[in-house]
């Protein structure tokens, strides 16, 4: 017991780098010192990463199940958002289901660090036997129309390893939409690696490029899943709850022609890999922002039925505008 309460700090660290990761917002770059003694926890993580990525999946599930525990009981913030919104999106559900559901998403989460982990250093040869594709076909006859594809998912554990299964098996170049992240190790080790998988790497904001990558018959990913009160957002719902939405899949879509096709990825209950291309969304988009929105919430409704655990659950989706209440800052969140 007294090396699991030496590795709590570490383990919480690693967790909460990488959940934030997924919703950094900073914008920033520099040119720091990334080797600084600051920055060293950063490296330390890593390397350990790597060496643990050496594991077999099942291995590697094991051990994310028994450090998920440990984070349930110390990334106590994190487990109470997750709460909130399990209790929210699955209200048919009892509570020792919900509580499960949390534990499992955070043996998911940390799964996920290892995943990146994979996604950066296991061989091509190893993730070939792990990984099954399903739908290329859709893929490939959205492209025949010349006008570029957009790929919308949500945001699910293993969305780092679904990028270096993309640039492994499909033959098509494809850019990728991404946030920049605050801690400047991480947003190195991103860069250097997902240039790898992207002929472009296109920060959130910059539209024109995303569109000029449509205009040379480009496949784009993006992932429009998260809490969005900027201007423009719309309230759509989501789990039958309104969410602040973000409407630019169907004025990116509009505005290009590009085809629109669901892009799904997870970890199977086989220990393998899926990487699916559902069919391309007919009569899309429709001319209104919230219809359009709402049929795009109902996309990521389904994907997150057949996996929930392995969404991203520690996000504050029902955030609302800070001049109004909502469901965590009641909690205080």
């Amino acid at each position: 017991m007294p090396t699991c309460n030496r590795l709590k700090p570490a383990l919480k660290y690693a967790f909460i780098l990488f959940a934030s990761a997924i919703v950094s917002n900073s914008d920033k770059t520099s040119s720091i010192n990334l080797y600084a003694p600051r920055h060293w926890p950063s490296w330390i993580g890593f390397g350990l990463i790597w060496l643990l990525i050496h594991l077999p999946v099942s291995g590697l599930l094991g051990l994310s199940r028994v450090l998920g525990k440990l984070l349930y009981h110390t990334a106590k913030r994190r487990r109470r958002i997750a709460e909130i919104n399990i209790r929210l999106c699955f209200p048919d559900r009892d509570e020792q289901q919900h509580q499960q559901l949390v534990l499992d998403h955070f043996s998911a989460m940390v799964m996920g660090i290892f995943e990146m982990g994979m996604a950066w250093w296991v061989s091509d040869k190893r993730l070939t036997d792990i990984l099954d594709v399903k739908g290329q076909e859709h893929l490939d006859k959205a492209l025949t129309q010349g006008n570029g594809v957009i790929l919308f998912s949500a945001h699910f554990s293993c969305l780092e390893l679904a990028g270096r299964f993309y640039s492994m098996k499909i033959p098509h170049p494809w850019s990728g939409m991404y946030r920049p992240h605050e801690n400047p190790v991480l947003e190195h080790m991103f860069q250097r690696d997902r240039k790898r998988f992207f002929s472009q790497l296109i920060p959130r904001e910059d539209i024109r490029s995303f569109l000029r990558r449509l205009k040379v018959n480009e496949t784009t990913w993006y992932a429009p899943d998260q809490n969005y009160r900027k201007k423009g957002h719309v309230m759509a719902p989501f789990f039958g709850i309104p969410a602040a939405t973000n409407p630019a899949t169907s004025k990116l879509a509009k505005i290009s022609g590009a085809v629109v096709i669901p892009f799904e990825y997870r970890r199977q209950p086989n220990n393998r890999y899926l990487l699916q291309f559902h069919p391309a969304l007919e009569n899309f988009p429709t001319g209104d922002d919230l219809a359009d929105a709402t049929r795009i919430n109902q996309v990521f409704e389904d994907m997150i039925h057949r996996a929930p655990e392995q969404y991203f659950w520690l996000h504050r989706r029902f955030k609302l505008s800070r001049d109004k209440g909502d469901v965590y800052s009641e909690q205080g969140l």
